[in-house]
């Protein structure tokens, strides 16, 4: 294993590293400290690690020692701190002075405020950060025996440099020789698998927990290189899920009759609006992929609910429409709408020049987001079905020189046919996931017999080309279906595909003449299909009766 990364995160952060024996990255799995350490439920990102700290207030001899400097850099003793899960559960209850939720904003802006105290003394951003690091280097030496000395981080590109500099500042208080910087476009760019071997205009929309960034860029192979994206224009708001899980809370606490738990409330009730916001978001992520769900907590103050006889034995029904009604009341999609326009708008770049839209963060997930982005930029450009591990994923690749990895087809693309005798559907492959373009323009090559529906002959040659997503071994992806809702492919509760068409519109290959009897089986079109250096699917299509070229090398739909 080699290619150590880091994508440090403001909710989560996450570990990668390049595994030589496949050829590709993989999360590291670290049980001690992940959110979910069995689970498969892919929108709670099971291997993502919180990005929270609970300070231990009384530490040991061996934990003093191990926070001295010149032993910290050479040795791991000790604790000082619990992180990842362990942090959030040892405040579930009650949110204690010792405990930093989430540090990388101050770090980024304000290293020296005080973020939590510790038996009367003061805790830094910047000391929150290296305690995190430093418990965080002590798992990954725990699980894999890897003590790390080189790594490369993750770092957003509204950052600014004082921000890299801390973060190199602290691992190299912990030991680390070598630290390297990749811009989070960059690594999204090839954590989804682009070429990066030729410019590209690159737009990256980010929506996590806290914030929806949107960032258009351009990436060259210089720059690649050396982790770098020329920014060509930005725009950011503090929107993203957990304002989202707010605006849901308030929602059903106004349908029970009640006002919802504000923050500055006495402590019950700041538990209630902790434990509430929880439940809210639990709904919000099932109703992704369910019609409806059920908040489970009844509010403060209310006894019942939908009519029960005992208090807390009623629930409230939340379902994927009412998700959709909430975005919508809050302006949502409006402020992604305004996000890309302005961004457009001080690049002076058309949107065509866009090559590519990286989706990142659990909340592009959300109901509207992706058919908005789709009829805005088209499908083909949009790159969606791995929002939680891109960057780390990337940072991986570009950790173990991978940069410029070929392209390569991530779905199955199929055409049409029905059963001669039983009329059923069929879909044929003509470019299998995984194949490396540009590929020769007959990489498939057969010779077919027109359908002749309802019996009649057949004037005009059609083939519908498919999108094909497949559960691929117990693996995982988010697929999206024709009408633009989300869908899960593979893995505990997912589909075990999805076919969309791409070209139902206009599917029209060429004119025949003379008509093709129905009564005449033997094959009247020779087909070829290849894959240009665009991700273009390409036909070339010859009449074998009479020897006449209906079309060569001509796009018909383009490929992820």
């Amino acid at each position: 294993m080699t290619g150590w990364a880091l994508d440090l995160g403001t909710t989560n952060s996450g570990v990668a590293r390049w595994d030589d024996a496949r050829g590709q990255p993989q999360l590291v799995d670290l049980p001690a400290i992940c959110r979910k350490p069995a689970g498969r439920e892919p929108l709670e990102a099971p291997r993502l690690i919180p990005s929270a700290v609970h300070l231990i207030e009384n530490p040991g001899l061996f934990d003093r020692l191990g926070a001295w400097p010149p032993v910290a850099r050479r040795f791991f003793l000790g604790r000082q701190a619990y992180i990842g899960r362990p942090a959030l559960e040892h405040n579930y209850g009650v949110a204690r002075a010792s405990f930093v939720p989430t540090f990388k904003p101050a770090l980024s802006s304000e290293p020296l405020l005080t973020l939590a105290r510790v038996g009367g003394r003061s805790v830094t951003a910047r000391e929150a950060a290296q305690t995190f690091l430093r418990e965080l280097l002590v798992e990954i030496k725990r699980h894999t025996g890897h003590r790390l000395r080189e790594l490369v981080v993750t770092s957003p590109v509204t950052a600014f440099e004082s921000y890299r500099a801390e973060v190199q500042e602290i691992l190299r208080r912990l030991g680390l020789r070598r630290v390297r910087f990749v811009d989070e476009p960059v690594a999204a760019a090839l954590g989804y698998g682009l070429n990066l071997t030729e410019d590209r205009t690159v737009l990256v929309v980010d929506i996590g927990g806290g914030t929806m960034h949107v960032v258009l860029v351009r990436l060259s192979p210089q720059g690649a290189m050396s982790g770098q994206a020329l920014v060509l224009a930005k725009r950011g708001h503090t929107v993203g899920g957990n304002a989202v899980d707010g605006w849901i809370l308030a929602d059903l606490c106004r349908e029970a009759g009640a006002a919802a738990p504000a923050e500055g409330d006495d402590e019950g009730t700041r538990l209630w609006r902790r434990l509430m916001l929880s439940e809210a978001c639990r709904v919000k992520e099932a109703a992704f992929f369910h019609d409806s769900a059920t908040f489970l907590l009844t509010p403060p103050g209310v006894n019942t609910l939908d009519g029960a006889g005992t208090p807390g034995g009623g629930y409230l029904g939340f379902s994927r429409e009412r998700l959709t009604r909430v975005l919508e009341e809050n302006g949502f999609l409006r402020y992604l709408t305004a996000a890309l326009d302005e961004v457009i708008e001080q690049a002076g770049v058309p949107s065509d020049v866009i090559s590519d839209v990286l989706l990142v963060g659990g909340s592009t997930l959300l109901p509207g987001v992706f058919p908005l982005l789709e009829a805005r930029f088209e499908r083909r450009r949009l790159r969606a079905w791995q929002p939680f591990e891109a960057v780390a994923y990337g940072a991986a690749c570009f950790a173990a020189d991978r940069v410029a990895a070929v392209d390569f087809i991530v779905h199955d693309y199929a055409f049409v046919t029905h059963d001669a005798k039983t009329g059923a559907t069929q879909h044929v492959v003509i470019v299998p996931r995984g194949t490396r373009f540009p590929t020769k323009p007959d990489f498939w090559k057969r010779q077919l017999v027109p359908t002749c529906a309802l019996g009649e002959p057949e004037t005009i040659f059609k083939l519908v080309v498919c999108e094909v997503s497949r559960a691929d071994g117990g693996a995982r992806k988010f697929v999206w279906d024709a009408a633009g809702d989300l869908h899960k492919i593979g893995g505990e509760g997912g589909e075990g595909e999805m076919v969309v068409p791409l070209n139902a519109a206009s599917p029209m290959l060429g004119y025949l003449d003379p008509p093709h009897s129905p009564r005449d089986r033997r094959p009247r079109l020779e087909v070829a299909f290849g894959v240009n250096r665009e991700r273009w699917l390409t036909a070339t299509v010859r009449d074998l009766l009479n020897q006449r070229e209906l079309m060569r090398e001509e796009p018909v739909v383009r490929l992820l």
